[in-house]
C-alpha cells in the first residue's frame, strides 16, 4: 500500500467514524429545556431540535413545533413551571414535517392536543420518503404513525383564536420544504419563522422535499414585509432575533444564489464551483451541518430544478 493509498484509506475511515457519530441519537435524558419570555404571554423554548414558540394563558396553551418525543414531558413541565395556567397544550402547530419539529406529535396528540399543519406536512408525514439537498445531505424518512398526523390541515392559512391573540399560520410554498408555515402572533409582535430562517449559518433546504432557495427568499421577504420594525423573531434554530438579522440572512441567500447562477450560466460544473470555492466570500456562514460545498450543491440543485444524486464524500 503506497502513501497516497494509506492517506485515502485513513480519510475514508475518519469519514465513516464522523458519519457514525452524527447518526447517534442524542442523550435526551441530559437535555434541559430553556425558557425565554419573548413578549407578553409568548415564550420561546429551546431543547434539542427546533425552537418552540408557546402562547400561554387562561384559555390554555398553543405551541409551535414540539421537538422530539422523549422531550415531551420536559416541555410540558417547563410550561407548567411558568405558573400561568394549569390548562393543557390545546393546540400544536407544525411549521413543517421534519422530525426535529414534529417528533413530539404523538405524545402531545395522545395527551389531548390537536395537531395543525399545512396540507403537505400531513402528506409527507404519512408517506415518508427522502429528505435532502439532492447531494451530500440525504435522510430516509419513515412513514409516521397515525397519531403523529395533523388532524386539522390548511392550504393557505389558518387562525387560532386563543389567549386574546389571533395566532395566524400562513403557508409559504417551496422554501425550506413544500409545507412551510410561518406563524404570526400580531398582538404580541412576535413571529416564528420555522426553518425558513435559521441562525446556524447556511440553511438546509430540503430540495427533495419540495424546497427551493427561490421560494425561501420569496417567503421570508413577504413575511418580513408584513412585520413591524421592532418585531421579535423566533428562528427555527438559534437565538431570538430581529428584522435586521432576517435581512442579513436574505441578503446572503440572494448573493450566494446569484453567484451560483452566474457559474451555471458560464456552464461550470458542480465540481468546478467547489474547486473554485465560489462561496468563499460568505465563509462566515459555513457551518458543521451545511458547509460551503454542501450549500453550493443545494443552490445548484435548487436553481437547475435538478434534485441531483447522493454523493458520499470522503
Amino acid at each position: 500500500m503506497n502513501r497516497i493509498t494509506r492517506i485515502s484509506t485513513l480519510f475514508a475511515a475518519l469519514a465513516t467514524i464522523c458519519l457514525a457519530t452524527v447518526a447517534q441519537q442524542p442523550d435526551f435524558s441530559k437535555v434541559e429545556i430553556k425558557v425565554t419570555k419573548v413578549s407578553g404571554n409568548i415564550y420561546m423554548l429551546e431543547g434539542q431540535g427546533g425552537n418552540i414558540a408557546a402562547s400561554v394563558g387562561e384559555d390554555g396553551i398553543v405551541i409551535v413545533d414540539d421537538e422530539f418525543a422523549p422531550l415531551s414531558e420536559k416541555i410540558q413541565a417547563a410550561l407548567k413551571n411558568l405558573g400561568i395556567t394549569d390548562k393543557p397544550v390545546r393546540f400544536v402547530i407544525n411549521t413543517h414535517y421534519h422530525g426535529d419539529h414534529t417528533g413530539g406529535n404523538v405524545p402531545f396528540a395522545t395527551s389531548g392536543s390537536t395537531l395543525i399543519a399545512q396540507d403537505n406536512v400531513r402528506k409527507r408525514l404519512a408517506s415518508g420518503g427522502t429528505a435532502g439537498n439532492g447531494g451530500s445531505i440525504k435522510m430516509e424518512v419513515k412513514p409516521a404513525e397515525k397519531a403523529a398526523l395533523p388532524i386539522i390541515t390548511f392550504e393557505h392559512d389558518v387562525t387560532v383564536h386563543l389567549n386574546g391573540e389571533d395566532i395566524r399560520a400562513l403557508h409559504f410554498p417551496s422554501g425550506h420544504t413544500d409545507g412551510d408555515a410561518i406563524i404570526f402572533f400580531p398582538k404580541n409582535n412576535v413571529v416564528h419563522m420555522g426553518d425558513d430562517f435559521v441562525r446556524y449559518g447556511f440553511p438546509f433546504i430540503d430540495v427533495a422535499g419540495g424546497g427551493s432557495v427561490q421560494g425561501m427568499i420569496d417567503g421570508v421577504e413577504k413575511a418580513a414585509a408584513q412585520l413591524p420594525a421592532d418585531v421579535k423573531v423566533i428562528p427555527g434554530h438559534g437565538a431570538l432575533s430581529n428584522l435586521d438579522d432576517v435581512r442579513a440572512y436574505v441578503k446572503m441567500l440572494k448573493e450566494t444564489s446569484a453567484t451560483v447562477q452566474k457559474a451555471i450560466d458560464a456552464h461550470k460544473t458542480l465540481d468546478q464551483m467547489k474547486q473554485e470555492k465560489i462561496l468563499a466570500p460568505w465563509a462566515k456562514w459555513s457551518g458543521d451541518f451545511v458547509n460551503q460545498d454542501t450549500f453550493i450543491e443545494t443552490l445548484f440543485n435548487s436553481l437547475t430544478g435538478h434534485p441531483g444524486q447522493f454523493v458520499k464524500h470522503n
